[in-house]
C-alpha cells in the first residue's frame, strides 16, 4: 500500500507526479527545485538561496509525511554546474549538521524552469 503526500507548504508539482509517496516505512520525495510555494516562482538570487528553498520544500514534505530531515537516509543532488558544489554544500550542511544521509551529486545539462539545483530525498518514517 502507498500513501500520496501533498502539502501546501511546498510547491505544487509541475507535472504528473506527487510531492512524495509513503511506502514500506519510507517517504520517497520527488525532486524539488527552489520554487517558493507562496509565490510559485523560482528563487534565483543565488545558488545558496535556491538550495535553501529546495531544502525547505523537502523539509515541509517529509514533515507532512510524518518524518523529518533527521530521518533522511538518501539524497541525490543535481547541479547544472559543479562550480556550485561548494556553495550548495554549505547550505546543505545547515540542514544536515550531524549524521547526514548518503548522497550522490551529479552535474546535469538542464533542470526544469531554469533551476540550477534539484534534490530528491528518501527518509525513514519512525
Amino acid at each position: 500500500m502507498k500513501e500520496i503526500i501533498n502539502t501546501h507548504r511546498a510547491p505544487k508539482p509541475i507535472g504528473p507526479y506527487s510531492q512524495a509517496v509513503v511506502a514500506g516505512g519510507f517517504v520517497f520525495c520527488s525532486g524539488q527545485i527552489g520554487i517558493d510555494p507562496e509565490t510559485n516562482q523560482l528563487v534565483k538570487s543565488s545558488i545558496a538561496d535556491e538550495t535553501r528553498q529546495v531544502l525547505m520544500n523537502l523539509k515541509a514534505i517529509v514533515e507532512a509525511a510524518g518524518s523529518s530531515l533527521e530521518n533522511a537516509v538518501r539524497a541525490t543532488v543535481y547541479l547544472t554546474s559543479l562550480e556550485y558544489f561548494k556553495e550548495m554544500n554549505e547550505v546543505y550542511r545547515e540542514f544536515f549538521p550531524t549524521a547526514p544521509p548518503s548522497r550522490a551529486t551529479v552535474e546535469v545539462s538542464n533542470l526544469a524552469m531554469g533551476a540550477r539545483v534539484e534534490i530528491d530525498l528518501i527518509a525513514a518514517i519512525k
